[in-house]
């Protein structure tokens, strides 16, 4: 069998590849039925200088033996005092994502100069491989990237909930014309994955969706009414809690029992399912779909984009189909993208599509989906589109 080395030198150099964020890729390992054949992966890092020889440096992927995205599980182990590394047996033809860090997200490898948080790692296992990495510094050592978030934001620190093993940091940003337009009440929108949704400099992958600027935009063009975002942070329990699984009902709970009552005290919110919405991407679109299956008389409509429903990875397909009856407020949003690894989402779109539409859920009215042919699995990809489930979830009425 042949080796490779795989050398990833710097974040410009990695830019253009196609990657899928680390939420869709959670869910892209499954056992192997037989006997599969394994390569072995190395990952091989050369330390920054200054990197304290005490600390220690993990690797967090998309496979069980890279902790599924947990970064305080996986050690690499010292081989001197500026290499660390470590080699797994992986099974061939899975696509391997990853991330280098000193046991948080706040502190992972950086390959720019300018600080810019990189995209996954990414290897599709096909041959003994070494991989090679040479990052410039560590997340919280680097130049603070300065912050696009726009208007009024309060952040509410440390929010914790029952069953949930992290609290988290909640930010509210409040509509140009809160301030002035005094007796006016607002639809509120919950956005998941709150770090990468309002602020370039919070961002878990160098860029942002820019919720509140394309908001604005369409609000001031007429196209849709102004509403209060909530950002709900994620946490290292993202997977669980954005699945149909104990954490993510528990997270659901969280959101309706103290998060929502908590904004409906201190503003000025419509607070009926019909003007209150949540939104996300990947898992986090899973879970604003739960979020108004669960909890119809708190959410009326979702905004799912790049949504994981096939049923090899979720069993939302099944619930509906055994549900009974129909909500009248229910509205939801769907769509994908054409890219590798996202278009593999659009079966379970499609089937959802059909599932809702046999429960009698109109297209058009209730039901919404969208195919982007071109589109990535990222940031990027979600902020160009947002604003067609904006448009149908908050448009205006004649």
């Amino acid at each position: 069998m042949t080796h490779r080395e795989v050398w990833t030198m710097s974040y410009a150099s990695r830019q253009a590849g196609s990657f899928l964020a680390a939420s869709l890729m959670a869910f892209a390992w499954v056992p192997s039925v037989g006997c599969a054949q394994s390569s072995r992966v190395a990952i091989r890092v050369y330390l920054p200088t200054g990197t304290p020889t005490a600390e220690r440096i993990t690797v967090a992927g998309n496979h069980p033996l890279l902790g599924i995205w947990d970064p305080s599980v996986r050690d690499l182990r010292r081989t001197s005092d500026t290499t660390v590394e470590a080699s797994f047996d992986i099974e061939n033809g899975l696509r391997l994502e990853f991330k280098v860090t000193r046991g948080t997200w706040d502190t992972e490898a950086i390959f720019s100069p300018t600080g810019e948080v990189p995209p996954n790692t990414v290897v599709t296992v096909g041959g003994d491989t070494t991989i090679i990495l040479t990052p410039v510094g560590w997340r919280d050592s680097m130049p603070r990237i300065a912050t696009s978030l726009t208007g009024d934001a309060r952040v509410f620190p440390n929010l914790a909930g029952d069953g949930l093993r992290y609290a988290r940091s909640v930010t509210v940003r409040l509509p140009p014309s809160y301030a002035t337009d005094t007796a006016r009440l607002y639809p509120v929108l919950y956005v998941h994955d709150g770090q990468n949704c309002l602020d370039r400099a919070t961002a878990a992958f160098g860029a942002e969706w820019r919720v509140d600027e394309i908001m604005d935009s369409l609000s001031q063009a007429g196209a849709i009414d102004e509403a209060i975002i909530v950002a709900i942070n994620n946490t290292s329990d993202r997977m669980e809690e954005y699945s149909d699984s104990p954490k993510g009902a528990a997270y659901a709970m969280f959101v309706v029992t103290k998060v929502k009552p908590m904004i409906d005290s201190l503003y000025r919110t419509m607070p009926g399912p019909e003007q209150t919405g949540v939104m996300g991407s990947s898992l986090g679109g899973l879970i604003s779909f739960l979020f108004t299956w669960w909890h119809p008389d708190v959410f009326g409509k979702a905004g799912c984009l790049s949504s994981v429903f096939d049923r090899q990875r979720t069993r939302v397909l099944e619930m509906v189909e055994a549900e009974q009856g129909r909500r009248a407020a229910f509205r939801v949003y769907m769509d994908c993208g054409g890219a590798p690894g996202e278009v593999s989402l659009k079966p379970g779109m499609e089937e959802m599509v059909h599932v809702l539409s046999g429960k009698g859920y109109e297209q058009g009215r209730n039901v919404v989906s969208f195919f982007d042919p071109q589109a990535e699995h990222d940031e990027r990809a979600w902020a160009a589109r947002l604003w067609r489930p904006l448009r149908f979830l908050f448009g205006r009425t004649p």
